[in-house]
């Protein structure tokens, strides 16, 4: 009886509770599409964005249909996002760093590439 308490009260908890991870240091600051945001130190642009409740910050090139995390590992491409103007950026492997201008990518992030 007692382990399925301590199991509800876990769930009620964080991730952050759960393992008594504190942040070291102080929020990172950054931009997402003109907004200012924080991350936590040493936190992926795709965790940050995520406890923010954004969930989509890519657009396919096809259909123009968002994206956001589907790996979370660096295998797949679906969190895309441009990062200080440079586009491709795996926003799960990417630590936010502070004043970092990340925009949502549209498509390959390329306009270069789509004139004839």
């Amino acid at each position: 009886m007692l382990r399925r308490f301590r199991r509800r009260a876990d769930r009620a908890r964080g991730p952050r509770e759960l393992v008594d991870a504190r942040p070291s240091g102080p929020p990172v600051p950054f931009t997402f599409d003109g907004r200012p945001m924080t991350a936590l130190p040493g936190q992926t642009l795709a965790a940050a964005l995520w406890a923010a409740g954004i969930l989509s910050w890519r657009t396919t090139r096809v259909g123009g249909r968002p994206r956001g995390v589907f790996c979370g590992i660096g295998q797949c491409f679906d969190c895309l996002v441009t990062v200080n103007g440079r586009p491709g950026r795996r926003a799960c492997l990417v630590p936010a760093a502070p004043g970092d201008v990340v925009t949502t990518q549209e498509g390959h992030g390329r306009a270069d590439l789509d004139t004839p």
